[in-house]
């Protein structure tokens, strides 16, 4: 399964761990040809309950992040692979006392489709972390993904009241940028605006490839379905964007699945399998 190295290492804060996988096609399906990790992140072996496409959970053992913990993911589709990236559960980011935390990930592309469908961030108070993820296209590569982000723990009464997160996201094609995001929370007042977040602890945004407006409708249904749902979806330049808005990380994450299960057929033309783990 390629080259693994398996070193623990810890900087004067906290830990310093890196994770870098490539994907390839060979004898029909895709394979994990290249793995390579330092400090505490991990993968599950491989698994393709859909023939050619190759499913994998990602593992973050401590299970959460603290104050000056580095973490950085690395992902490379290449041979007209195909591959779709869970986690088991949702990642924790614990009060700092003072030092930031960085997760960081590089998601790649050359040929091929990557579908990213991590389980919820949970940030809670006093945190303070910068979050970005960066998707690399080239050519005719699909992505579907989303990430969801929870700003203290709603089901308990718990609210993101201190602490700095800084959420970045982009995704590029050929070099040149489809989107650029990027949110910065502080304390209650910054997730108060109506331009902002509406008092909603619960922000999400799905991304999708080489999208129409064919994909754009089949979104939009789901979205009217849930009226309930603060939900909505946008295309521009071939790139959907589905951003949601709420109190409920479960709600948002199975309005997403539901997304994905109608626009995967027409975007990668396989119907929708879902992940093992999602049914535990």
């Amino acid at each position: 399964m390629g080259s693994q190295a398996a070193t623990t290492s810890v900087n004067e804060t906290g830990w310093a761990a890196s994770l870098r996988l490539g994907f390839e096609h060979a004898r029909g399906k895709t394979v994990l040809r290249h793995r390579e990790q330092r400090g505490p992140l991990a993968v599950q072996r491989t698994f393709h309950p859909e023939g050619d496409v190759c499913h994998l959970y990602l593992l973050h053992p401590p299970g959460g992040v603290v104050g000056g913990d580095r973490l950085e993911i690395e992902a490379n589709l290449t041979d007209k692979s195909a591959a779709l990236i869970t986690t088991p559960g949702a990642t924790k980011f614990y009060r700092s006392a003072g030092a930031q935390a960085k997760q960081i990930q590089n998601l790649a592309i050359d040929s091929g489709s990557m579908e990213w469908f991590p389980q919820e961030n949970i940030f809670f108070p006093g945190a303070r972390i910068q979050l970005s993820t960066t998707i690399h296209l080239n050519g005719d590569a699909h992505f579907i993904g989303w990430e969801i982000n929870s700003l203290g723990r709603p089901t308990v009464g718990e609210r993101f009241e201190q602490g700095e997160v800084d959420l970045r996201l982009r995704i590029n094609r050929d070099q040149r940028p489809l989107l650029i995001d990027r949110l910065v929370i502080t304390d209650i007042e910054s997730q108060q605006g109506t331009a902002t977040l509406r008092d909603c602890p619960v922000v999400a945004t799905m991304l999708a490839t080489t999208a129409t407006s064919d994909e754009l409708e089949l979104a939009r249904k789901i979205a009217q379905e849930n009226p309930d749902a603060n939900l909505g979806f946008t295309l521009v330049d071939g790139l959907l964007v589905g951003r949601y808005l709420g109190e409920s990380t479960e709600k948002a994450r199975n309005l997403f699945i539901q997304t994905w299960m109608a626009i995967r057929p027409s975007i990668l033309g396989r119907d929708a399998v879902a992940p093992r783990i999602w049914a535990t």
